[in-house]
């Protein structure tokens, strides 16, 4: 009985060591979430119109499947979604592939050429709300993606790569001379100043670094083709585009460029390149110190992409690759609260009203634009529901964040978390405006202020702790 016994477990041990090396399978597919044209393009102050259809704009999704578990990683040519939509995206998934809604990542780049999915059309401060006709067609269009990604699943190796980049990235705080820092919108002096003007006289110095790092992970069938690679990179939008122009920005450039570099890239199933914003709330495109000449339209997006293309697909060349990776996720809506708005700050904005017309010279006056924002924040939903999100893809571990991030937060990230392997993946699930570190909101500057910044100063750190207590669990996790 004894030897039947052991030979029992034994043979037990075997199948389960086989089943958690279980071939991983891989698919991946586009969904096209191109507005109409008319539809108001957001990223600025004043949202206007669009004329004019440059370049489609696409739901980019994964799925991986290690036999037991199923997680979908989606990327929308989007400036952000609002949580609505991921949630009303999510409850079709689930609903119709059976992958659970805490396994499923989705998030927007940032191209500021995008109609809004935000909700409105005045931004309001709530987590929930009715959605759009615009915003249920991109959910709808998101779970249609993640549908002909699983129709397209098969078996697949994996590899991670990173690749440093930093000629494309820079910070866009800066501390200027003494007696050369303008006013906020407020009235207030700051000790730093969002985009100060490239070969501004005033510079002094950054006040942090970029993240230059390129983090990505790779599939393709075993020894064969590439199906698909997704990556992430701490550089805000590029821009420069035509007047009224709807486009994916360089996220969509580099996707494509990506394409054009693999053999039979074109060959159904297509190769899918997909490029997340990873923490990049104070950097930009903009080398300050040493300004460019002005650029056609679309040519420095075009640029950037190409050469960021060029230097992942030289990374990858160079990968291990393995046949199995288990899959884990962990999801979690934190007790991250609106930001306070004191009352002199209500009587400042009523006063403001009071005292200036709505539009000056066809651009949005600040104040007056300040003014609305803070008051609809001081009428803000008493919940945030702020999600966090945490994805293990074998030894590889993503967080999320929900708010334009700042570079340091993803380093950080990246040094504290058990997985040698991590990287951050911010305006997921979400859009809660800037997300400074504590001792930026010390420094003030756009970023900071209410209204551009909508949670409590102690949100980048409530959103770490939660997010490395969550890398713990599914690191230790056995299956």
């Amino acid at each position: 009985m004894r030897i039947f016994l052991l030979a029992f477990l034994v043979t037990a041990s075997v199948f389960a060591a086989d089943a958690s090396k279980a071939p991983l399978m891989a698919g991946a597919a586009t969904a096209n979430i191109t507005p109409e044209l008319g539809g108001s393009v957001v990223g600025g102050f004043a949202p206007f119109p669009c004329t004019h259809i440059h370049d489609e704009l696409h739901a980019r999704c994964l799925v991986l499947d290690d036999g037991e578990t199923k997680l979908a990683l989606v990327v929308c040519d989007l400036l952000g979604l609002h949580r609505s939509v991921s949630l009303k995206a999510r409850e079709f998934i689930e609903a119709e592939t059976g992958i659970p809604a805490a396994n499923v990542l989705i998030s927007g780049t940032h191209t500021h050429s995008a109609v809004n999915a935000l909700g409105g059309p005045v931004r309001g401060y709530y987590s929930d709300q009715e959605l759009t006709d615009y915003q249920k067609f991109v959910a709808r269009r998101i779970a249609d993606g993640v549908r002909c990604a699983i129709n397209l699943l098969r078996p697949a190796e994996i590899a991670f790569g990173t690749v440093d980049v930093p000629e494309h990235v820079h910070i866009r705080r800066w501390f200027l001379k003494e007696g050369s820092m303008p006013p906020n919108p407020f009235g207030k002096i700051d000790k730093v100043k969002m985009n100060p003007g490239a070969g501004n006289p005033a510079l002094v110095e950054p006040a942090a670094e970029p993240d230059p790092t390129i983090s990505f992970i790779a599939l393709r069938e075993p020894g064969g083709r590439l199906i698909s690679v997704y990556s992430a990179y701490s550089l805000h939008y590029v821009g420069g585009v035509g007047s009224g122009h709807i486009s994916a920005d360089y996220y969509g450039y580099f996707c494509e460029a990506l394409k054009r570099l693999q053999p039979g890239g074109n060959e159904y199933p297509a190769f899918v390149g997909i490029m997340a914003n990873g923490t990049s709330g104070d950097a930009n495109n903009i080398n300050f110190r040493n300004p460019q000449p002005r650029k056609q339209p679309y040519e420095q997006m075009q640029y950037v992409a190409n050469d960021v293309a060029a230097k992942v697909n030289a990374a990858v060349k160079g990968l291990s690759w393995q046949n199995s990776a288990p899959l884990a996720s962990r999801y979690r809506e934190l007790d991250v609260k609106w930001r306070k708005i004191e009352p002199e700050l209500i009587a400042w904005a009523k006063e403001t009203e009071a005292k200036a017309p709505r539009i000056q010279g066809g651009k949005a006056d600040l104040p007056l634009a300040y003014a609305g924002r803070v008051q609809r924040l001081a009428e803000a939903s008493r919940e945030t529901k702020f999600p966090a999100q945490i994805l293990r893809i074998g030894d590889i571990c993503i967080g999320s964040s929900p708010c334009e991030t700042f570079a340091e937060t993803g380093v950080e990230f990246r040094k504290r978390n058990p997985f040698a392997k991590s990287f951050m993946v911010e305006l997921a699930h979400g859009y809660y405006g800037y997300m400074p570190t504590p001792r930026h909101f010390e420094l003030g500057g756009y970023e900071t202020w209410p209204g551009t910044n909508n949670t409590e100063s102690q949100a980048s750190v409530k959103l770490m702790n939660a997010l490395l207590e969550m890398a713990g669990e599914v690191k230790t996790e056995t299956k």
